[in-house]
């Protein structure tokens, strides 16, 4: 009862409604097909699908760093490029279809860049992205990815609450 009263007086009740204004279907049916993309890659080829890697792929084209030249990169970087590829085209296509514009954004060019990079740093530290640990790692019940993963959320929703705490956030 005292948790209850403590957490009611700290958070304020949101409803669903409130939670998710537009409802969530097309939040199941975006899941649906991650998870099904995520099966076919593994099923077809058993590789794990995640983003960082499948970009890193790409660079085996362009550099001659070893790290880029070895065999799992040069072997299956075609179908890797078009599956990147398919990822930035199809979400340029949604949005052009559905909101008549391919990119909106109004977050400064610098922090993209800047939250482009410490991404990028992230991914090598933490051994993949959010999409490898998030989606294919935790669904495989890794350990490792599982703990990678709560400290991906933890680290957003404390960044998240400092920004607004600053009042630098963005207000939805």
């Amino acid at each position: 009862m005292a948790i209850s009263l403590l957490q009611s007086a700290l958070m304020p009740a949101l409803t669903f409604a409130e939670l998710f204004p537009n409802g969530v279907s097309h939040y199941a049916i975006g899941g649906v097909f991650i998870g099904l993309g995520v099966a076919v890659i593994y099923l077809g080829t058993g590789i794990i699908a995640g983003a960082s890697t499948f970009l890193e792929t790409t660079l085996s084209y362009v550099s001659n760093v070893p790290r880029f030249q070895r065999g799992k990169y040069v072997a299956s970087r075609d179908w890797r490029v078009v599956f990147t590829l398919g990822i930035i085209g199809g979400a340029a296509i949604y949005q052009a279809a559905f909101h008549g514009e391919i990119w909106t954004t109004d977050v400064e060019w610098w922090r993209l860049l800047g939250g482009g990079i410490l991404v990028g740093i992230g991914t090598r530290i933490g051994k993949g992205c959010t999409s490898g640990h998030g989606v294919c790692g935790v669904g495989s019940a890794s350990f490792t990815s599982i703990v990678n993963v709560a400290t991906f959320m933890t680290i957003a929703i404390g960044t998240a609450q400092l920004m607004q705490a600053m009042g630098m956030g963005i207000s939805p």
